[in-house]
């Protein structure tokens, strides 16, 4: 099978195995580890995550996890596909009183095969859920992230393709901001900033957050490039500490890349920087050819932060261990293969200081088998 019959039918097997996807993670809980997520912290992301379909399994969910706080908990995000299982589950509700209206308009450019959405961005988005920002009992839209993945916005090509980057926006505009002429020309100053080489990673919005477009960037090379493109945009923060952390990630992995994230506003960069180091290798499970991470990218970065007084002991070892190979597992419908790895780290820092430390690391589910069956997911 292809990658798009694999995730088909693994979608089909998933709605046998869990009601939703909250009822999936429960099941999959003793390979979340309490150090990382646990208590309230836990039964808060299940309950979010019992109003999405276990569908969502059959892709990348990731967590977003805090090293920096001593509370295990975590944000929580997943990966949609246009054409899915998952995203019919969307589009459904959008007709409903708890409508993600937004997601389903996003998903509605998405999934018409000519529109100009879907020529930059194709037919995948990322949602990002905020776990603790509850107001009265209502739970915020999630953010939404898109991804220039078709034909990759470079530095070099920022005069003739500011129109690819409207149309981001305007597809980023779902999540209920309409942005205005101030805040569209601050984020084509940032792309037209990019060395020729470096590229827009993603562009989003939280619809629940403070005003502004949430720009990435990587590709830049060098972190010397990466701190001339931070002073060509003026970014207010203290570059000095924006160096030091650069210098500390490029130390943590050379077979790594490094991506800059950020707020833009009306009136230029918010104040807080966020440098993020991925791994550049990994290994392809050969049937529906899904990326695996080695957990050798990171033992440099566990060495450090294991001297950094930031962060909380008992997290490092659990997220040392997160990265594995493919685990089989026995459900109703068949025999899985469970994925999970780091998909990168960040440092935040805002102003002068180093304000979090942050992991994110994903868990997928992939049906290899129909002939077989078992117990239970342990």
């Amino acid at each position: 099978m292809n990658t798009e019959q694999t995730w088909m039918a693994t979608e089909e097997r998933l709605l046998r195995e869990a009601g939703s996807l909250g009822d999936l993670l429960e099941k999959l809980r003793p390979r979340i580890s309490p150090a990382l997520i646990a208590g309230s912290g836990w039964e808060e992301l299940l309950a979010r995550a019992r109003s999405l379909p276990a569908t969502l399994g059959a892709f990348p969910v990731g967590f977003e996890l805090p090293l920096h706080e001593p509370r295990p908990n975590a944000d929580f995000w997943v990966s949609l596909v246009g054409g899915s299982r998952s995203a019919e589950f969307f589009e459904q509700r959008s007709r409903g009183e708890n409508a993600d209206s937004g997601v389903a308009r996003l998903l509605d450019g998405k999934s018409r095969e000519k529109s100009p959405l879907r020529r930059v961005t194709g037919t995948k988005m990322l949602l990002e859920y905020d776990i603790d920002s509850a107001e009265n009992g209502l739970r915020p839209d999630p953010g939404a992230f898109l991804y220039p993945t078709e034909r990759p916005l470079y530095g070099r090509e920022a005069r003739e393709r500011l129109a690819d980057v409207e149309v981001m926006l305007d597809g980023l505009s779902a999540t209920g901001w309409d942005w205005n002429a101030a805040e569209r020309r601050e984020v084509e100053r940032a792309y037209l900033a990019l060395t020729p080489e470096a590229r827009i990673l993603s562009l989003g919005a939280f619809p629940a957050r403070k005003r502004g477009v949430r720009f990435a960037a990587a590709g830049f090379g060098t972190t010397r490039h990466i701190a001339e493109f931070l002073r060509r945009m003026a970014w207010p923060g203290s570059h000095a500490s924006a160096q030091s952390l650069l210098s500390r990630l490029e130390a943590c992995n050379s077979a790594g890349h490094i991506a800059v994230h950020f707020d833009v506003r009306a009136d230029g960069l918010g104040p807080k920087l966020g440098l993020s180091l991925y791994a550049r290798d990994g290994k392809w499970l050969k049937e529906g050819r899904y990326w695996l991470d080695d957990p050798g990218n990171w033992t440099a970065f566990m060495e450090d932060m294991r001297k950094d007084p930031m962060v909380a002991a008992g997290k490092l070892p659990a997220l040392a261990n997160w990265s594995s190979e493919a685990a089989t597992l026995f459900g109703k419908s068949g025999v899985f293969a469970l994925i999970r790895g780091i998909h990168h780290v960040k440092l935040v820092v805002a102003g002068d200081r180093l304000e979090q430390i942050k992991a994110y690391v994903f868990l997928m589910m992939c049906g290899v088998s129909k002939d077989k069956s078992g117990l239970d997911f342990h």
